[in-house]
């Protein structure tokens, strides 16, 4: 039924936008494309995993570690591999080869740690109660899912809309120079940018997880290609963009595979982003204005 197709591909959609609203906010910010972050994600399903596995942690109290966790990566990418390469005026190119290689290293580190084999949370730890309402069927763990990604979203909209932070990252996003000039932090709120996104990243990594019951070295490697397409659809940089692409493809996996076949699940989502981007090659939102200074 059309109604409980929408509740699925709106939990996933959901957490397409989650990822991808990490993505948009490393590049609107700090103008790379962080290759990286599908490994980030992986590394935060794993460890919530394993705070739950070996320390027995309740989920929401794995979530959090899992933010915090790849949080503190986000800081170390943007310390160790991002700084470096902005000081010495690295061109645009250089930051994703950089992150091409982070993002391999990463993934053959948690291939080396747990094994290629799919992990899977327990299932006393994933909460399978049903909610029935106006003939749709709903899992608590997809109104958990839907609740805790528009919180994060809509928080993150109202920061940087609202608050002196926001106006000083968009100062930033338009002109770092400038934003220097009048007395931002610049490089600090780069190194805060990074360690946000990177938890947005892993929050959707567990997510997915929990979604998918599967955890696996190479999980964030398709994420990966979804997120460089939510981005490109919504407009590079645009947080509604990643929103509303982030939904847009959600809801196209969902309805192909309900009516057409779970093999063309991918060919008919990227298809339709494909014919969107034909007829707005800018994406839905317009594109970055080039940096002046």
């Amino acid at each position: 039924m059309l109604e409980q197709q929408l509740v699925n591909a709106l939990s996933l959609g959901c957490v397409y936008a989650l990822f991808a609203l990490g993505f948009t906010l490393v590049f609107g910010v700090l103008g790379v494309i962080n290759l990286s972050h599908g490994a980030v994600f992986m590394v935060g399903a794993y460890a919530a995993l394993q705070t739950v596995l070996h320390l027995g942690w309740p989920l929401w109290a794995s979530l959090a570690a899992a933010m915090v966790a790849c949080a503190l990566l986000g800081l170390v990418i943007d310390t160790l591999v991002l700084r470096p390469l902005r000081r010495r005026n690295a061109p645009h190119l250089i930051p994703m080869i950089a992150t091409i290689g982070l993002a391999i290293l990463l993934n053959n580190a948690a291939q080396g740690v747990f094994g290629a084999a799919n992990m899977r949370f327990p299932a006393e730890v994933v909460p399978d109660q049903q909610l029935h309402f106006l003939g749709v069927q709903m899992s608590v763990l997809e109104l958990g899912i839907i609740l805790l990604s528009f919180v994060l979203m809509a928080a993150l909209f109202v920061v940087m809309r609202r608050t002196q932070l926001g106006r000083a990252l968009r100062a930033i996003a338009e002109s770092p120079k400038a934003a220097a000039l009048l007395g931002i932090n610049v490089e600090g709120l780069f190194a805060l940018t990074s360690a946000v996104a990177a938890a947005l990243g892993g929050v959707a990594g567990v997510l997915i997880a929990l979604y998918s019951n599967a955890v696996f070295p190479l999980m964030g490697q398709p994420m990966l290609h979804k997120g460089i397409a939510v981005i490109i659809l919504g407009g590079m940089g645009d947080i509604r963009g990643a929103l509303i692409g982030g939904l847009f493809l959600g809801f196209a996996e969902v309805m192909s595979v309900a009516y057409i076949g779970s093999t063309m699940r991918d060919a008919v989502a990227f298809g339709l982003l494909f014919i969107v981007l034909l007829l707005r090659p800018q994406g839905l939102f317009g594109k970055v204005l080039e940096r002046k200074a």
